[in-house]
Formats: C-alpha cells, sequence, structure tokens
C-alpha cells in the first residue's frame, strides 16, 4: 500500500451521539501524524457532489461535547450504482484523498468496502449507531447515550403513569436489536419487555399483566422494540385494551429523540479511542476493516466479516434478570 498522505473522514446513515467526538479523534491524530484531513459533507451524497472541507485542529474544537455530526450525513441512492461510485471517486483523487474514515453503520460499511474494492482506496470504518447492531464490537457510538435518554424518559413516564394509574406502552428503537429495550427496560423497572430476538406473544404479554393485577399493581411500563413481531405499541396497547378494558391504556413513541442529544462519557472515550484506532491502523497498512471494542480492548475486524455475521448481543444473565424482576 502506497504511504498515506490525506485522509477523508465523513459520517453516514443515521445521527448517532458521538460521531463528533470519533470526527475529533480522526482529524487530530491524523495531524498529529502529519497527515492532511478533508472532511466530506453529507457522506456519499456529498462525497459524489464534490463537498469537501480541509480541516485541521481548529476545525474540530468543542465538538466533543455536541451531538449529532458536525459533517452532516445522507442517505445516497446514487452511490449504489457503478457510476455513483465512479463519481465519488474521480472527487476523491482530485482531493488528493489517499484513503477513508467512515462513521456509521451496515450500509456505511457497505459502500465502503465496495469502493474500496473497485479503486484500491484503504478505508477504516468505525461503528456509529444507537442500536448496538452491529458485528465487530461489544458497543456501538451512540448506544450507551441512547440508552441514558430512554431511562429518563421511563422515569417521567412512569411518574404520570403510577399518579393516573395507567400502563404505559413505550416503544424504543431497534429494528433487528433490543439491546436499548432490554437494558433501559431493567434499568426503567419495566413490568415486561418484548423484543426482536426474543418471542413473547401476545398471551404471554396478557398473563404477565393479569399476574401484576393479581398483585394489586396499580400501574405498569412495558417496553417495546420497534421491531418486536407483535406490531408495534399501538397494535399491542388496542390488544391489551380488549382483554382488560377498565385499564388506563397510554402509548408512547420515543422515536427520534433517542438519537439526539450531549453524548455520555463513555461514549466520548469510546469514539475518541475509535478515531484514534482506526488512523493508526491505516498507517499500518490495515484496511476494509472496523474498529471495535471487545473487553476493554480495541481491536479489527474485516469488513467481509462484520458485514456477513450476526452477532447475538442481548445479555442471556440480563434476560433472566429482567424474567425474575417481572415476576
Amino acid at each position: 500500500m502506497k504511504k498515506i498522505t490525506k485522509i477523508g473522514v465523513f459520517t453516514s446513515g443515521g445521527d448517532a451521539p458521538g460521531m463528533n467526538a470519533a470526527i475529533r479523534a480522526v482529524v487530530r491524530t491524523a495531524k498529529y501524524n502529519d497527515l492532511d484531513v478533508t472532511g466530506i459533507y453529507r457522506g456519499y451524497e456529498g462525497m459524489i457532489e464534490g463537498d469537501f472541507v480541509e480541516m485541521n485542529r481548529r476545525s474540530v474544537s468543542s465538538i466533543i461535547q455536541k451531538g449529532g455530526t458536525i459533517l452532516k450525513s445522507a442517505r445516497c441512492l446514487e452511490f449504489r450504482t457503478p457510476e455513483g461510485r465512479a463519481k465519488a471517486f474521480e472527487n476523491l483523487k482530485a482531493q488528493g484523498i489517499d484513503a477513508l474514515v467512515a462513521i456509521g453503520g451496515d450500509g456505511t460499511f457497505t459502500g465502503a468496502e465496495i469502493l474500496s474494492k473497485e479503486y484500491d482506496i484503504p478505508v477504516m470504518c468505525i461503528p456509529g449507531t444507537i442500536d448496538n447492531d452491529l458485528y465487530g464490537s461489544d458497543y456501538t457510538l451512540g448506544y450507551d447515550t441512547a440508552n441514558n435518554t430512554v431511562i429518563e424518559a421511563i422515569d417521567k413516564i412512569r411518574d404520570t403513569a403510577s399518579s393516573h394509574n395507567r400502563v404505559f406502552f413505550i416503544e424504543v428503537m431497534g429494528r433487528d436489536s433490543g439491546c436499548i429495550a432490554l437494558n433501559a427496560g431493567v434499568a426503567g423497572g419495566a413490568e415486561a419487555i418484548l423484543l426482536p430476538e426474543v418471542e413473547t406473544g401476545i398471551d404471554q404479554l396478557l398473563e404477565e399483566i393479569g399476574f401484576a393485577e393479581e398483585r394489586k399493581k396499580t400501574s405498569m411500563i412495558v417496553i417495546i422494540a420497534e421491531g418486536d413481531k407483535n406490531g408495534g405499541a399501538y397494535n399491542i396497547s388496542k390488544q391489551v385494551k380488549e382483554k382488560f378494558p377498565h385499564l388506563d391504556v397510554k402509548v408512547s413513541i420515543l422515536g427520534h429523540l433517542q438519537r439526539g442529544g450531549s453524548p455520555s462519557s463513555f461514549d466520548r472515550v469510546l469514539a475518541t479511542r475509535m478515531g484514534y484506532t482506526a488512523v493508526n491502523e491505516l498507517l499500518k497498512g490495515n484496511s476494509r476493516a472496523t474498529v471495535g471494542l471487545r473487553g476493554n480492548q480495541m481491536i479489527t475486524t474485516p469488513l467481509e466479516e462484520a458485514l456477513s455475521k450476526k452477532e447475538f448481543k442481548l445479555d442471556e444473565e440480563l434476560l433472566e434478570i429482567a424474567n425474575v424482576m417481572n415476576k
């Protein structure tokens, strides 16, 4: 691999708290190693349209605490075509960019791998998604912050639930991953938690609610991951209301507020370690890989492996604990 002189950094897909901290770490690690850095606005869309900005240490001052991404983000259908990727590479070449650091989820990783294979440009990926659903790292950027946001919302909703003797169905993000639902559900003392990875039928939920009523519970919180197979919070709450017409049932969809906000201390440190590792791995000659955290060690995983494998990240012990706490 030829010597790297300029790194391009970009964020793509859904935003996640900690992306700015990762950008900061990439820029400052690159400058420490006498490399130039170019920021690419709006991910692959900006790459195709030539929307670039030169970055230095001052460019990333006072952003470690900010949510979202200063480089913006977008989804780009044109990049999925060979013609779109050809445009993107020509723009990279014109800028003198000879390596990339991509921050995002599996769609971002897929695009980076294809571009690298087609044009032999080195890439390192940083997993940034609140769902914590990528292979190769125990935690993804934004997951810890999103958990804290959800727990804060649950605590506030429980105040209203207990004041009015209500049953609240709270839907959290997690199309294919129940990590947020499980962890926030246990931390928030939820009476039931429904996850995409674990089959929980409506009959079982109705049984648990009936059991809670027998224990004279006057208010309840049920956490539902958006990818649960029972059809979402509104559909589930409707079926519960039919079975228990006397219950005062409410639904709260937390939605995109889970993505925003200042990143937690954990996410800031994780992002900094990941950005630092991504640049240093590129300088070592590593490419087409994602950085990740295993235990307390930073590792890399080949993109091909990271994209082909699905990791079951639900803590088996925590699943059992949730079951015990709800009984």
